[in-house]
């Protein structure tokens, strides 16, 4: 009989995405393909220059990725131009991809978004945003990857989730 107790355990969101956290190894692996700007941005916490990311103007059928481990975060079908200077979604792929961690940095309170998965910075969510959700995540193009409507899914996990 084997013992399976210390053995890890797949988490899955409730749209059968796997949410298990990259292992060490990995983690460095996920880390080493990030350029300086994306490392500043997913692993310090930083912000992207306004109007300046890539990802801003993007209007065609697809998913945002996850930049760091490729969980899916956001359908194009909820992105929404809000002026900020920055991609602006109404709504998650599903609740369980964005991690809200209280964020009390440069005097004010907001709410920060990581990556369930990697745990990686992506932006902030505001309670200003328009129907149906009333919320605008607020994301930085750099914690993204695009990938159009029909393309396989950046899986740099090897855990097979599927296409947009």
């Amino acid at each position: 009989m084997t013992d399976t107790s210390t053995a890890p355990h797949s988490l899955r969101s409730p749209s059968g995405y796997d949410l298990t956290p990259p292992s060490e190894g990995q983690r460095v692996a996920l880390e080493a393909a990030l350029n300086a700007e994306e490392k500043r941005v997913l692993l310090s916490h930083g912000t992207e220059a306004p109007f300046c990311g890539v990802l801003l103007g993007e209007k065609r059928p697809g998913v945002f990725c996850c930049r760091e481990c490729g969980l899916p975060l956001f359908r194009a079908t909820t992105k929404f131009e809000s002026g900020t200077g920055w991609p602006s979604f109404t709504q998650p792929v599903d609740d369980a991809h964005i991690t809200d961690i209280v964020d009390r940095s440069y005097g004010m309170v907001r709410t920060e978004t990581t990556c369930a998965r990697c745990g990686s910075h992506q932006g902030h969510v505001f309670p200003d945003g328009p129907p149906p959700t009333g919320l605008r995540y607020c994301i930085n193009s750099v914690a993204l990857q695009f990938v159009p409507e029909g393309e396989a899914l950046p899986d740099p996990l090897q855990r097979g989730d599927g296409t947009a």
